[in-house]
């Protein structure tokens, strides 16, 4: 698999800049009609309610379409954009190359469309930045939660969740919203024993997460659904639950180093520097 980091490219722009505290990357594959309404909806979010540096990294998954040019447009237009694309699909492809090689703090995720309401993004990173938590997931199954979706698609979520629960004996509300994060240094223990390339790579890492004695913090969100996505939900959860037969088979044999990846996130947490402090940033 190759991987292309695609720098700014304006003429005559100072391109050096310091390692960002967030790193917010959005996953594509033939989102030319959503990407530039998103990233420049996104971006302004981040510089006039996000309090630390950041930086929004576009992970092209080989499409086929133009959402790489239009990329490129937004790349050569804003300094904290760039783009890295992939020549094979999938979402946790994406992530995992992304954030194994980001140099930021933090390191976060959200689908193009922007269901969730970005006003979520704070409370998400928050506690992430301050070194309160670990990992933080945006959840539609809290009470607090605003939902707009289908019953079709409400099923299938809250089915899917109760089997984790049941089967996984997860803790956690909402394995599958498009809106997360976790501390860099965290995610570098993690990544490595991800298998899934595709949608149970949140599953997974999150099981990782939680049986590692990880920090897991929850955010409610608001979140309408995209009448327009492509993602067959039905197939995605048929996915899923092979993915949870074969992660359950991994942990009851062992294969998963459960408890030397404890005991190292553990060596490393002794020796980790203080939380980040980064200064706030101005509006654009």
């Amino acid at each position: 698999m190759n991987i292309t980091v695609l720098a700014n490219s304006r003429v005559g722009r100072d391109t050096t800049v310091s390692a960002p505290t967030i790193d917010v990357v959005i996953p594509v594959y033939n989102e030319e009609a959503a990407l530039d309404r998103c990233v420049r909806r996104l971006r302004a979010h981040l510089h006039s309610e996000i309090p630390f540096s950041s930086r929004i990294t576009i992970a092209d998954n080989a499409s086929t379409d133009s959402t790489l040019a239009v990329a490129h447009r937004l790349t050569a237009e804003f300094d904290d954009v760039r783009v890295v694309h992939l020549d094979q699909k999938g979402r946790g492809r994406a992530l995992r190359s992304v954030w194994s090689a980001s140099d930021a703090a933090v390191v976060a995720y959200m689908d193009v469309d922007l269901s969730t309401d970005l006003n979520g993004l704070l409370p998400l990173i928050a506690p992430l930045v301050s070194g309160h938590s670990d990992v933080a997931i945006g959840s539609r199954l809290q009470r607090a939660s605003r939902v707009v979706r289908g019953p079709k698609r409400e099923f299938i979520s809250r089915s899917y969740n109760l089997i984790l629960r049941t089967t996984m004996h997860a803790k956690f509300s909402d394995a599958q919203c498009g809106f997360k994060a976790m501390r860099t240094d965290v995610a570098r223990h993690l990544l490595p024993l991800v298998e899934d390339t595709a949608w149970f790579f949140d599953t997974e890492l999150l099981v990782l997460a939680e049986r590692s004695g990880l920090r897991i913090h929850e955010v409610p969100v608001d979140w309408v659904d995209d009448p327009d996505s492509s993602v067959d939900i039905v197939a995605t959860a048929l996915a899923d639950l092979r993915g949870v037969a074969r992660m359950r088979r991994a942990l009851a044999s062992g294969a998963l180093p459960i408890a030397q990846l404890r005991a190292n996130i553990g060596r490393a947490a002794l020796t980790a520097e203080p939380p980040v402090r980064a200064p706030l940033q101005l509006t654009a």
